[in-house]
Order: structure tokens, then C-alpha cells, then sequence
């Protein structure tokens, strides 16, 4: 008997705010009949650049396995805006997939991302783009949000057409609004209506 196959939506999150874009986008995924959303996160990493953290984390979603990426029908890639890139944590785990790399186990599987930053103009778009290469070289699918999705035209915080994103705030305070939620949802249930094999 066949497993329902799944969206892996892989994240990294210091204050929250990317978590919480995740869960948004995991709610779009499973509003696509017959695809889960299979939500992770990585370990932090020391300043010798090696993973410092148990096997399993405190709280939240478990950390992400090679098997995890191998097993998904797509990947939702997040992370917090490090200064226009995305956080070393994240390109850590991201730099130990060459097996997989190597084995083609990623290509054609669609693929997206998401991001969130402290400041408005605080580099949301590279660091989505940062994401988008090493998926390239995977050889999957990039799937961004179209502008059929009305939310893109009347945001004044976060959401782009490369990705998903929101606006903390300076304190990092800020909600997530109803648009930013509405364009997580839209991207999560895109990559899983592609995931299933289904077109418009």
C-alpha cells in the first residue's frame, strides 16, 4: 500500500516569524486532496560550523533527514533574512544534500520559498533567490506566486512573486497580516497541486 504523499516544508526560525509562515503554508498544502504537508527544521549551528543541537529538538517539528528531502513530492524552503541571504543553518544542512545531488533523487519535484526580515527593504527577495539555487542545481521545478493571486497587488509588507515573506517589524513584533497569510496558503496549496500532478 502506497504512502499519501507529501509537501516537506523545511524552515529555519530564531524569533518565530518563519515558523509561522510554515504553518500557513502547510495549511494551503493540505487543502490539496490526497498530499500531507510534512513540516521540519534544522539544528543551529556553533561558530566552528558544526551542528550543536540533540537529535531531536525540544519542541517543534522534528529536524529534517536526507530521507525526508529524498521521499518528498515538493519542498517549501524558509528562512529569516540573514543580511540578504538566507541563515546558516539552513545553507548548512542545504551543503550536506551532494548525495542526493549526486543521485538526481530532487529533480522535477516542484519547489518554493519563503522568508521573513525585520526591516521592510531588509533584502526579503535576495534571500528568497539565495534559496532558489542550490534547488536549481537539484534540478527542480521553482514554483513562485502568480499575480492571479490578488494579495501580491495590495500587500504593503510581505509577499513577492519569487516567494512568500513577511514583515516582523523592528522588534520583530509584528503579526502576520491576512495578506501574508493568504499568499503563504496560496504558494503551499500551488506546490502541492503540482506535487499531485494536477494543472489549471
Amino acid at each position: 500500500m502506497s504512502k499519501e504523499p507529501f509537501v516537506l516544508v523545511l524552515y529555519h526560525s530564531r524569533q518565530g516569524s518563519t515558523a509561522t509562515l510554515a504553518q500557513h503554508i502547510a495549511r494551503g498544502v493540505e487543502r490539496v486532496i490526497g498530499v500531507a504537508a510534512r513540516l521540519r527544521t534544522v539544528p543551529e549551528i556553533s561558530a566552528n560550523c558544526e551542528q550543536t543541537e540533540d537529535d531531536i529538538p525540544a519542541d517543534g517539528p522534528l529536524y529534517c533527514t536526507l530521507e525526508d528531502l529524498r521521499d518528498c513530492a515538493g519542498l517549501i524552503m524558509g528562512s529569516p533574512t540573514r543580511f540578504g541571504n538566507m541563515a546558516a543553518p539552513l545553507k548548512y544542512f542545504i551543503d550536506q544534500t551532494s548525495t542526493l545531488w549526486l543521485s538526481g533523487a530532487m529533480i522535477d519535484k516542484p519547489a518554493a520559498v519563503f522568508t521573513s526580515s525585520s526591516s521592510l527593504h531588509g533584502g526579503q527577495e535576495s534571500t528568497l533567490l539565495s534559496m532558489l539555487f542550490p534547488l536549481l542545481h537539484h534540478g527542480m521545478i521553482i514554483v513562485g506566486i502568480p499575480y492571479n493571486e490578488t494579495g501580491l497587488m495590495s500587500t504593503a509588507s510581505g509577499g513577492t512573486p519569487y516567494g512568500a515573506s513577511h514583515w516582523a517589524g523592528n522588534d520583530n513584533m509584528r503579526e502576520v497580516d491576512e495578506v501574508e497569510m493568504g499568499l503563504c496558503r496560496a504558494l503551499g496549496q500551488r506546490v502541492a497541486r503540482l506535487a499531485a500532478g494536477e494543472r489549471r
